[in-house]
């Protein structure tokens, strides 16, 4: 069995079954990861979640922002859609209700072995069992009152973890750093407004994974979420949004080899919008 890990598809299934082909996978044998953002501005979101839905227990997902974004909407009367969100098909599907209660039910963070994939970062205060724990929490929480939790879900606050954060606050924060976290400061504060690539960051901020003394150092995380980093591939890291839907590619990676895909994508999305959901 094959274990293949694919970055943020956003609705690009064209690119996304080509990749398939290209990487020989076989849903029969194969087991696919996907680091989150199924959805949200590339042209099929919902045959996406039809698709990758229909591989069971073969796919391995993860969820990410543009993910929660489409299940606040769905779920919290006080969410609305963004100008440039390309999820109007999910939300009048004849098969909505069974597509997102499949999503909802993803976790927000997959460890077997020695590898640890979530959306988007982890803080270097927690260990890879700290993620798992933590993220439970979240799950629990968005299939006991998803509702609830969405109308409290949007902010950058708090920006620093500690053990005795509580409430919402606590969720939040985890849910910030799993699925939009980029930089942070050398002790752990996160910052979730800057987007630019390492190197045009503002003094004081790293990436998170250079984060001194991280936890999760010892193991391999892969992640997506960072189109303006691109891939990475180290023994303790592996990123894989390589800005598809921006006109950039799908990447896939073997997670037990060193072979690596990258397939050219149409772009859909040309210039990122001042409106976004991160």
């Amino acid at each position: 069995m094959a274990r293949i890990a694919v970055g943020d598809v956003q609705g690009c299934l064209p690119e996304l079954r080509q990749l398939l082909k290209q990487v020989n996978f076989r849903s029969d044998r194969d087991e696919v990861w996907f680091v989150g953002d199924l959805v949200n501005r590339g042209p099929d979101s919902l045959g996406t979640l039809r698709f990758v839905r229909a591989l069971g227990d073969n796919a391995r997902v993860v969820l990410g922002n543009h993910d929660l974004h489409l299940l606040a909407v769905a779920t919290s009367s006080s969410r609305r859609l963004r100008v440039d969100d390309t999820l109007d098909d999910i939300l009048s599907a004849i098969d909505r209700e069974a597509l997102l209660e499949w999503l909802i039910t993803r976790p927000l963070a997959v460890k077997k072995g020695s590898d640890l994939m979530v959306h988007a970062g982890v803080v270097p205060q927690w260990s890879a069992e700290d993620v798992m724990g933590l993220a439970a929490e979240v799950e629990q929480a968005l299939r006991a009152d998803p509702a609830k939790l969405f109308e409290s879900m949007y902010g950058n606050r708090p920006d620093r973890w500690t053990v005795t954060l509580e409430g919402f606050d606590r969720l939040w924060f985890i849910i910030n750093v799993l699925t939009r976290l980029r930089y942070c400061s050398a002790d752990g504060r996160i910052d979730l407004k800057m987007k630019v690539a390492p190197g045009s960051q503002e003094r004081g901020w790293i990436p998170w994974f250079e984060a001194p003394e991280r936890r999760t150092s010892g193991i391999r995380v892969i992640s997506g979420h960072w189109s303006t980093l691109g891939l990475v591939d180290r023994p303790d890291l592996l990123t894989l949004d390589t800005g598809g839907v921006w006109g950039g590619a799908l990447t896939a990676a073997a997670l037990d080899s060193t072979a690596r895909w990258s397939l050219p994508c149409r772009g859909y999305k040309r210039v990122k919008m001042s409106v976004s959901s991160d």
